[in-house]
C-alpha cells in the first residue's frame, strides 16, 4: 500500500509524534509498503506534480530517526519560523493524503486527537487509522470523558473543570481538597501536570497548567482528586484487550520526562496482578473503549487503589509508538511484533 504518516503539528506533543511517526514509517517500509512521513503543520514544500515521487520503500535504503528532547517544544517559535501561519494543515498535505491508500495518523494531542483532523479527512473521503471524529472528541475532552464514564458506572476520580482564568485555589480546596492533580484540558503526555499535596503550591500548579495551555487548543484546567496507588495501562486492539502493563517511575510520577527518556521508568508486562484483577481491568478498558466510541485501537490508563479498586485516568485514541511506549510493549507480550502492529493498524483502516 501507499501510506502517508502524519506527524508533528502544532501540539505540545509534536516531538513525541515525530518520534512515533519515524518508527511507524520504518516499520511499514520493512513490511513492504511505500511511505511518506510528513509534518502536518509544516507541510511539504514542493511542486504538487512531484508529490507522487515522495513515496519511498525499503529499497531506497532510508531510515527515519527522531530523538525526543526532555523539554516540550516552543510552538510560538515554530509558528514564527513559518511566517506566522496559524493554519493547522500545511502546504500539499491534503493532496498528498489523497494519493495514499491509507493515512496513518501518528499525531498526539491537539488537532490529531480532538477530532479536527479526522473530520477534515472524512470530508475529503480519505481513509485513516484509529478512531473517528466522534470518539476523538469524546476522549480528548476530559470533562466529557469523565461524565460518560460516570454514566456507564466506570470509576473515575472526582473532578472540576473551568476556564483557566476562572478556576481558583479556593474552588479547588472547597470541592476537591488535597491531595489533588492539576492538569490542562486537551494535553497529553503529562504536560503541565502537577500532583499537589500542599495548598501553598496550588497557585503555582495552576499557573504551570495555564502556561502549558497551547495557543491552539483548549483554555480549560481540570482539578482531580488524587487517587494513590499503582498505575496500569491496557491497550485495545480490534476490540481485544492486550496484556496489562504496570508503570513504575523511578522518581516522581509518570511525567513527560519519565515517559520518553529511556531508563527513567520501569514497565512490567504482563503486570504482576492476580487473574481476577487482570480480567477486571481488561474488562473495564474494553468498557471505556466502547463507551467513548473508540476505533480499531486505543490505550486506557488506570490507577489501582489500596482497596483494589480501579479508577480510569483517561483514554488515549493515539497511543505513543516510540521505543518506550506502552502499546507496543503490550502487543509484544501478546506475540505481536512492532512491524506487525503497525501493519495491522494500517490494514484495519484500508
Amino acid at each position: 500500500m501507499k501510506i502517508v504518516i502524519l506527524a508533528g503539528g502544532l501540539s505540545p506533543e509534536r516531538d513525541v509524534s515525530l518520534s512515533s511517526g519515524s518508527l511507524i514509517a520504518n516499520a511499514l517500509m520493512a513490511s513492504g509498503h511505500a511511505v511518506v512521513l510528513a509534518d502536518v503543520y509544516e507541510g511539504v514544500k514542493t511542486d504538487e506534480n512531484n508529490l507522487s515521487g515522495l513515496f519511498i520503500t525499503k529499497e531506497d535504503n532510508h531510515l527515519f530517526s527522531y530523538q525526543i528532547p526532555d523539554t516540550v517544544p516552543d510552538l510560538e517559535a515554530l509558528v514564527a519560523k513559518n511566517n506566522g501561519r496559524k493554519e493547522l494543515i500545511g502546504e500539499n498535505i491534503l493532496s498528498l493524503c489523497k494519493m495514499a491508500d491509507v493515512v496513518f495518523i501518528a499525531l498526539h494531542g491537539s488537532m490529531g486527537e480532538n477530532g479536527q483532523l479526522q473530520a477534515v479527512l472524512d470530508c475529503n473521503g480519505i481513509s485513516y487509522t484509529g478512531t473517528g471524529y466522534t470518539g476523538c472528541l469524546l476522549a480528548m475532552d476530559k470533562d466529557i470523558t469523565k461524565r460518560l464514564l460516570c454514566h456507564a458506572g466506570i470509576p473515575t476520580a472526582p473532578w472540576i473543570i473551568e476556564e483557566a482564568e476562572e478556576i481558583t485555589p479556593e474552588k479547588i480546596t472547597d470541592t476537591i481538597g488535597f491531595p489533588c492533580v492539576i492538569k490542562p484540558v486537551g494535553n497529553g503526555s503529562s504536560i503541565g501536570v502537577s500532583l499537589v499535596y500542599d495548598p501553598e503550591v496550588l497557585t503555582a500548579s495552576l499557573n504551570l497548567a495555564a502556561d502549558k495551555l497551547s495557543s491552539f487548543g483548549s483554555k480549560r484546567i481540570i482539578a482531580e482528586k488524587l487517587i494513590k496507588g499503582r498505575e496500569f495501562s491496557v491497550g485495545i486492539l480490534e476490540d481485544r484487550a492486550l496484556p496489562v502493563i504496570e508503570i513504575i517511575p523511578k522518581e516522581g510520577f509518570y511525567d513527560y520526562k519519565n515517559k520518553y527518556q529511556q531508563g527513567l521508568t520501569t514497565e512490567s508486562c504482563p503486570a504482576a496482578l492476580s487473574e481476577v484483577l487482570t480480567e477486571k481491568v481488561q474488562s473495564l478498558a474494553l468498557a471505556v473503549h466502547k463507551t467513548l466510541h473508540l476505533g480499531s485501537y486505543s490505550r486506557i490508563d488506570f490507577i489501582l487503589n489500596e482497596e483494589n479498586e480501579f479508577f480510569c485516568l483517561e483514554a488515549n485514541t493515539l497511543p505513543g509508538m516510540t521505543p518506550v511506549s506502552l502499546l507496543p510493549q503490550e502487543a509484544k507480550a501478546a506475540g505481536i511484533t512492532y512491524e506487525a502492529l503497525c501493519e495491522k493498524i494500517a490494514l484495519l483502516a484500508y
